[in-house]
């Protein structure tokens, strides 16, 4: 048979169900910690929400090295031609 357990904030309330395992464990990590079993809920879905949360997207760190960019014969030129270029006595 779970416990239950209310937990406030100001304006709300709620109650959940937990197994009698659970709710020992937890209170014993919050004496250890020296803080409330309210408490320690709160950290565990804060952290569980914060891992669900929308990472930065990935953006690619600017490398590119001092230059004047393509070659003015290549500025219109196809990527083969580039690519051909940039392998030239490569043997590819």
């Amino acid at each position: 048979m779970g416990a239950h357990i209310q937990y406030g904030m100001p304006n709300m309330k709620t109650t959940i169900d937990i197994s009698d395992a659970l709710l020992r464990d937890a209170r014993k990590k919050a004496a250890k910690d020296g803080i409330t079993v309210r408490a320690l809920v709160e950290r565990g879905l804060r952290h569980v929400l914060a891992e669900t949360k929308p990472q930065k997207p990935f953006c690619l760190r600017r490398a590119s090295f001092k230059g004047n960019g393509l070659r003015p014969e290549l500025r219109d030129a196809s990527w083969q031609a580039v690519r051909d270029l940039a392998y030239e006595g490569h043997g590819a």
